[in-house]
């Protein structure tokens, strides 16, 4: 199975750069800054589960692509989706599947509108990776989760070959039959993660000294409702896990879009705060999500403010 990869940043360069390790077939698409840290210093992944460094990793470019790829692994941004679509389209054949890891689920419907539902899996990863200087990768914990499935929930020879390629691979690989369930699941606990974090700019530790637990497990609940009226309310293990995590003294945990804002940098706020506070059955004015929301788009118009004024 032919594989390639949209971009070789902390995400893709980690499950990548796993395939490669494995001896599977995976070429990068890259953009020409990151192609030329990948030739100068190579794809090095650093983690306490095994180290892992490819001097010379198989790049193309969107010029260099020439025939279509068995499987597509994307896991931009989602504020890239657009310009990544336009990357990878050459890449499209008639029998290539598209296994997006991006949070939420309007990106769902972009690509399906783009090349067709018959040709979208679902897909979430659940890992802690950030690049150091020199572009490595580099691996923060023990979680390196990959699940995916077909959306309709069957069992095809396609998903069934897709499996038998990310299995063994050197990460947790679970191939599942509820995929849209889990990847709802997965996209309460980081709205209501993001939203609080975002809202209070502390971690979740922080929050819960300040007294104000009760706010992130309101908005946990809030988010868990819209999933429950667009179907796919989520189950009581995983909403009970979120409830704790998001409830956790001391902890240290902050939504990586609160480090994205941290660092002055775009944000996801409407894939993964807008788009769910869009399928809310009524607008409410005290909605936490809604406070939150606007918390961040009042960023977004600030940051771009700033660009205006430097440019």
């Amino acid at each position: 199975m032919r594989i390639l990869v949209i971009g070789a940043g902390a995400i893709g360069g980690y499950f990548g750069g796993r395939l490669l390790q494995a001896g599977r077939d995976v070429t990068f698409l890259v953009r020409p800054r990151r192609a030329a840290l990948l030739s100068k210093y190579g794809l090095s992944i650093r983690s306490r589960l095994g180290d892992f460094h490819e001097p010379t990793p198989p790049l193309v470019s969107t010029e260099g692509l020439a025939e279509p790829f068995d499987l597509i692994i994307l896991s931009c941004k989602a504020y890239d989706l657009d310009g990544a679509i336009t990357s990878f389209a050459k890449a499209v054949g008639p029998k290539t599947a598209i296994l997006p890891l991006l949070n939420g689920m309007r990106h769902l419907d972009v690509l399906a509108d783009r090349f067709g539902v018959e040709r979208v899996l679902g897909g979430l990863c659940v890992i802690s990776a950030t690049l150091d200087a020199n572009g490595g990768i580099v691996h923060l914990n023990e979680l390196h989760a990959l699940t995916f499935g077909e959306l309709d929930g069957s069992r095809s020879q396609r998903i069934e070959t897709v499996a038998s390629t990310l299995v063994g691979a050197g990460f947790d690989a679970r191939l599942t039959d509820e995929i849209r369930q889990e990847m709802w699941e997965k996209w309460v606990f980081i709205a209501a993660a993001a939203g609080i974090t975002c809202l209070m700019r502390a971690a979740i530790g922080d929050i819960v000294a300040a007294g104000a637990s009760d706010l992130a497990t309101k908005l946990l609940n809030e988010c868990a409702a819209i999933a429950a009226i667009e179907g796919f309310p989520p189950r009581q293990l995983p909403l009970e896990q979120a409830r704790t995590i998001l409830t956790a003294a001391g902890s240290p945990l902050k939504a990586s879009m609160l480090r994205d804002i941290e660092g002055g940098m775009p944000v996801e706020g409407d894939h993964i705060l807008g788009d769910l506070l869009r399928r809310a059955v009524k607008s409410d004015e005290h909605s936490v999500l809604r406070i939150a929301y606007l918390h961040v788009k009042a960023y977004e118009a600030r940051r771009m403010r700033s660009e205006t004024a430097i440019t």
